[in-house]
């Protein structure tokens, strides 16, 4: 397998990145069989794995821990924070977020379930408006210098907070996000038109999250047959209800790339990974596979070449950067919510001199 420079760091990761969302009772509980799953990946090339506290509670972090017990130095280990880590699911408003107060506690957490003196990509899971950027890089900049975190990187953060972050670490001397973790995908190109341009022009590297779209790129998703159940699809109807518009729009795109596919002679699954691995910007995609199959039948995807032809297909099946749907792009501005634009602040007293 051929390696790939993550951004400007001059650490060499596999174009395949294993995703471990999956691992844990989100998904596949049996540890064991994660385990393997992630020990075949490994045996297979795949040097990079990103997992986040959130996913199953934490119990993805253990199961990842204790996979790599021997191997821990061949792996590049990536993990995230930022979503609610309150008790039985709760929000506790102090157990989430981007404030120094909450990073130094988990991360302590996440090298605990990890098994681990080191995280070599610690990544801010989502941009939070209430919380100051210089506040979150400056708490990130002294785990680097402690030797607990080797690099830094966002999630599903828009281009302007990608730029804000590069400018307040430049103007206060702080260490800077190495890379950004989108959602990218033949149904979701979004951020094609800004996106993954601001990355290349900073120096970033870009792992996309869902390069199978969340499964609609699986092959399970066909007209003219029921929806397939999964508690990813109940958890986010909006991506997934059949009666959304925007949804049965993507119903449509997935028939004519299943016809592409067929045509060009390979997967629907290689096709939409190769795609995703072939943009200039990209360094590794995120694959989630739940099962040793689902694994395996996404690992030939680096091999697999699209010629001009064949993009130019999919270009006209969905156009470049665009979404079917607002919530496939994993992060809603909160700009753009009734209160944001209705709401005036509240008069300011004349400061006093």
């Amino acid at each position: 397998m051929d390696y790939r420079t993550l951004g400007r760091t001059g650490v060499e990761v596999s174009p395949l990145c294993l995703g471990a969302m999956m691992f844990g009772a989100w998904g596949n509980p049996d540890h064991e069989d994660s385990i393997r799953i992630i020990h075949r990946a490994l045996d297979a090339g795949i040097n990079f794995v990103d997992t986040a506290d959130v996913y199953s509670r934490g119990e993805s972090e253990e199961i990842v821990g204790k996979a790599l017990a021997g191997r821990r130095e061949d792996v590049v280990l990536a993990t995230k924070f930022h979503g609610s880590m309150g008790e039985g699911g709760g929000r506790d408003p102090n157990k989430s977020g981007n404030s120094r107060r909450w990073i130094v506690k988990e991360v302590e957490s996440s090298l605990t379930r990890l098994k681990t003196d080191w995280i070599d990509l610690y990544q801010v899971h989502r941009p939070e408006p209430d919380t100051d950027i210089e506040e979150t890089l400056g708490a990130l900049s002294d785990l680097v210098h402690q030797g607990k975190i080797r690099y830094l990187g966002s999630s599903t953060f828009p281009p302007s907070r990608v730029v804000e972050a590069q400018w307040a670490a430049q103007e206060r001397g702080l260490e800077r996000f190495v890379c950004e973790q989108p959602p990218y995908s033949l149904l979701v190109r979004g951020v094609e038109a800004d996106l993954l341009g601001t990355a290349r022009r900073h120096g970033m590297g870009v792992i996309p999250w869902s390069p199978l779209a969340g499964g609609w790129l699986s092959g399970k998703w066909r007209k003219g047959q029921d929806a397939p159940s999964s508690t990813r699809a109940q958890r986010l109807p909006a991506r997934y209800d059949l009666s959304i518009p925007a949804n049965q729009r993507k119903l449509d795109a997935v028939e004519e790339l299943t016809l592409l596919a067929e045509e060009t002679g390979i997967s629907l699954i290689h096709l939409a990974l190769a795609f995703v691995i072939r943009h200039p910007a990209v360094t590794a995609a995120i694959i989630g596979p739940r099962t040793s199959e689902q694994l395996e039948s996404q690992l030939g995807a680096t091999e697999v070449e699209l010629s001009d032809d064949v993009l130019d297909r999919i270009d006209e099946i969905v156009p470049p950067g665009t979404n079917f749907s607002a919530a496939d792009a994993g992060w809603i501005n909160p700009d753009l919510e009734p209160a944001a634009r209705r709401q005036r602040e509240p008069a300011r007293a004349a400061r006093a001199f």
